[in-house]
This record gives structure tokens, sequence and C-alpha cells, in this order.
């Protein structure tokens, strides 16, 4: 790729971020749910066990889960169909969603077992990178593949490091999402950790979102392969997978929305707080990411989020929070005024 194509790409990158970070900072918290191959991709057949069942009953009932809790599901497929990895991104970035799961299950020549997951990157080892070329041979069953996929080879290494220009700028809450998903299955279901990591997963690269794969266990394990293909084990990896899907909700999302924000404060009325900082990441909203300060808001103003502290009806009030953030090490921080949804400067 010249340098030209590749300055072109970076910006219509930025413009499409830019575009989906408005949206989803006003949208109701949705979540599509992938279910690994499907029709005459059959994935993995370790055991005799059929990896496009499994995947589609885990997905099916990891999405009412999260319907019935009042998360808005995607599915990109809810039968045994084929969908090309390419129509799964698009059926993706068409909801608007917050998050992309797509379920899978892993297979090793030895009696591997254990739960793990993924997200885009330049795989660590040989291992990471044989699991994302499984995963990627898929696009051998589509026609022109060589043309949709712009010449990438699920057998080239070489071909990974241009999977990941497309979810850098998703890459930390992919990986929150993922750690949220990975703790579940260790505390809820006492699995082997397989920990979270990064591989070339070509289904992840087209999404523009936080992206997780899931390898939900090893059906080529004699013991793990029955428990994936029992109703127990697929409700319960449903269960772990929902309730980490709605944690990493209430956790990381709940402050994200403008509306949010405008109910908790009289939009009607001037309400001054404090912006101890500006940047073009997106941070979960914990105080050790503030250096302790708690209940930070964010919000969304042009291309940078704007990082809020205190919340207060009268300037002299607002000068007390103004001195705990710059206590806190945040000397530059300044008060604002909070009024019709948006930040304005006291002048």
């Amino acid at each position: 790729m010249n340098s030209f194509r590749l300055t072109v790409l970076v910006l219509l990158l930025s413009i499409t971020n830019f575009i989906f970070s408005q949206q989803n900072l006003n949208s109701k918290f949705t979540v599509v749910v992938d279910a690994g191959h499907g029709g005459k991709d059959p994935g993995n057949t370790g055991n005799g066990y059929l990896e496009k069942k499994i995947a589609l009953s885990i997905a099916l009932k990891l999405g009412k889960k999260l319907e019935d809790s009042g998360i808005k599901v995607v599915y990109t497929r809810k039968s045994d169909v084929f969908v090309n990895l390419f129509e799964r991104a698009n059926i993706a970035n068409r909801s608007n969603a917050q998050l992309f799961v797509s379920i899978h299950c892993d297979s090793h020549t030895s009696q591997a077992y254990g739960a793990g997951t993924f997200v885009l990157g330049l795989h660590a080892n040989q291992r990471n990178f044989e699991v994302a070329k499984k995963e990627n041979s898929v696009i051998f069953f589509e026609e022109d593949y060589i043309n949709k996929y712009e010449g990438f080879d699920p057998n080239n290494p070489e071909s990974v490091i241009g999977l990941t220009l497309m979810q850098e700028e998703y890459l930390d809450q992919s990986i929150v999402a993922a750690s949220y998903i990975q703790n579940s299955f260790v505390n809820k279901l006492k699995r082997r950790n397989r920990t979270v990591k990064q591989a070339g997963f070509i289904v992840l690269k087209y999404t523009y979102m936080p992206s997780v794969l899931v390898e939900t266990g090893f059906l080529t394990n004699n013991s793990e392969g029955a428990y994936l293909n029992s109703v127990r084990g697929q409700n319960e990896m449903a269960d772990a997978i929902a309730s980490a899907v709605i944690d990493y909700k209430n956790d990381f999302f709940q402050n994200l929305s403008t509306t949010n924000l405008s109910n908790d404060l009289n939009v009607s009325k001037t309400s001054y707080r404090i912006q101890i900082a500006a940047s073009a990441k997106l941070l979960e909203l914990k105080p050790y990411n503030f250096r302790g300060l708690k209940s930070v808001d964010v919000v969304k103003d042009g291309k940078l989020y704007k990082y809020l502290y205190g919340k207060h009806n009268t300037l002299e009030d607002a000068k007390k929070s103004l001195n705990e953030a710059k206590k806190s090490g945040y000397q530059s921080s300044f008060i604002v005024k909070y009024e019709d949804n948006r930040v304005m400067s006291l002048n």
C-alpha cells in the first residue's frame, strides 16, 4: 500500500470512528452476538461435535439472557446458514452497537482445555497464530475472497500486520470487555484461564466497535468437548458471558451518554464542573484512571472526550472541587459551565 492510499485510509477511519462515537454516546446499549461458522462451514469437528451447532446454541442463549436484561441484541445468524466474515462485520456496523462478541470452539492435537478470549492484534506466538489461521480459513468458502479481503492470506503471518489498523481505535475497550468475559469464565465456572490474547482474526478487522472473539473451550478435549456439547455446558457458558457483558455495560458505559448526563443535571440551569482532562482516547470511568477521583463523567465534544469532575450549582462550590482536583495532580484543571448538554467556557 503506497503512502497516499494509507493516508486516505487513516482519514476515512478517523471520520468513521468519529461518527460512530457520536452515535454510540446517544444510543441504547447494543451487543452484536456472532455465532461462528454455519451452513457449509462446519467449523472444527473435534470428537465428532460440530462447532457451528454449539456456537449457535450458545449465541442464542446468550442473546436471550442479554435481551431479558434490557440490552438490545443483534444476531449475525440465528440458524444454520453461512454468513461470510465481511457481512458479519457489516451487520455489526449497521447496528451501531457498542460491543461485538463472536462465539467459537477451539481444537488442538493434544488434550488442551480451557476457555480463552481474543482481541485483534499481532499474534505473540505460534499458538495464537494457529488459532487465528483456523478461524480465518473460513474465507476459503467464499467466492472472490482474494479481492474481497484485499489479498489477505490466512496462512501468511505477515498478512496479519495489515489487520490491526482498523481496530486500533477500539483496542483498549476491546481488552477491557475481553477481561470481563475471561474473568467470568474463571470466577463463575472455574474454567482453566487461557487469558486474554491478541491475534489476527479477520472477523474483528472490519468492526467499528470494541470486539471480542471467545473460544469457549476445546471440542478435541474428551471431557470439555462433551461439556460444550451438553445443554448444561451451553447454558453455563451463555450465563458467564452474559453476566460479564452486563457488568461491562454497567461499569463502563453507564456514564458515557450525554443524555444520561443531562438527566442527572438540570440542563435548564447552568451547572459548574471541573474539566480535569481532554483526550481523543476514551478511558474507563474508574478512580484508578483519574488519580483516585470518584464520580468522573465524560462528554463527547467534537473529536475529544472531556473528563469532568464535580457537579455544582454555584461557582463558589465549584472552586472547592477545583482545589481537590489540583491536589490530586490535575494542576491544569479549570472550571467550566455545563448547559444544554454542552461544555462551555466561563467567559
